[in-house]
């Protein structure tokens, strides 16, 4: 199924003496980014949470936020006697330091100093953490059960989005075609015009010049390879869509290609009604190309 890279989920729960919340919410991005706020002091936990992840989503930028906090029944809270002296020790030499450079520093306070890595320590038993990080673990595969399905619910709606705006594409192409061919005699005249005025010019010019000329007024004035070019690109477009899996870069380069086409279609058109379709093809295709950097 194909997903969005745009995704939010929440889980909240409790055990092991702990109460928790888990987040997660993903944007568009080129490749996998995962950015992980976890307490430090799980053993174990961020490797796990990793590979779950990369197990089930395979572009996105990914903020993972784990809020924990100890219920009534938790363990303790310890002060590190060696971690608080050598906090205060880098403290006074900080101070000291700034005090001979001529700068005055604001007094810390023990609120903030306790808050410091390292300096509360939680008296808690190996089995007991291991518990509560299998019950974390629990809850998260459920915050990305969740995650995942807003992820395939976006990407659906895009798929919509898209399959919408290859029709308008392919609808485009087929009027360039109909008003190329309206005008297909009109343009041989206009042709013939252009060759007979480089003609008349080309007495004494080197004949690789005059030959040159000729053809280039042949290739300004075709634009037959431009539409089977976008003809081909809106087969590939569909067929990306059927396909299983990550196709963002494809899609995304894809596109690239189609607003080539257009550019050279209207640069070609010397006619305004072919200029107008190539302008709404244009349009189209930066529409497309703006969904598409949201599709994985």
């Amino acid at each position: 199924m194909r997903q969005s890279m745009t995704g939010f989920a929440s889980k909240a729960g409790d055990g092991a003496g702990h109460a928790w919340l888990w987040e997660l919410r993903g944007v568009n991005g080129k490749g996998l980014d995962l950015r992980l706020r976890l307490p430090d002091w799980i053993e174990g936990l961020e490797p796990l949470l990793r590979k779950a992840l990369g197990a089930r989503v395979v572009r996105g930028n990914i903020q993972v936020s784990l809020k924990l906090t100890a219920g009534d029944d938790a363990a303790p809270m310890r002060l590190d006697e060696a971690q608080l002296g050598a906090v205060l020790g880098a403290m006074a030499r900080i101070e000291a330091e700034a005090m001979a450079q001529g700068l005055s520093l604001a007094p810390s306070t023990a609120a903030e100093i306790v808050t410091l890595r390292g300096i509360l320590t939680t008296e808690t038993a190996e089995a007991d953490i291991a518990a509560l990080r299998d019950a974390l673990l629990a809850d998260f595969d459920a915050a990305l059960d969740a995650f995942c399905a807003m992820r395939a619910e976006e990407g659906a709606a895009l798929m919509q989005v898209l399959t919408r705006q290859i029709d308008e594409i392919a609808a485009y192409t087929a009027e360039a075609a109909a008003i190329a061919e309206s005008r297909a005699d009109a343009q041989a005249a206009r042709l013939r015009t252009q060759l007979a005025r480089v003609m008349e010019n080309a007495e004494g010019a080197d004949a690789a010049r005059v030959a040159q000329e000729l053809a280039l007024i042949a290739v300004k004035s075709d634009i037959t390879e431009e539409l089977d070019r976008l003809r081909a690109h809106v087969d590939a477009a569909r067929s990306l869509l059927a396909e299983p899996g990550a196709v963002g870069r494809k899609l995304d380069f894809l596109c690239q290609e189609f607003n080539r086409e257009a550019n050279t279609l209207c640069s070609k058109s010397g006619d305004g009604r072919l200029t107008q379709v190539g302008l709404a093809l244009k349009t189209v295709i930066d529409q497309m190309r703006e969904q598409v950097q949201n599709v994985e």
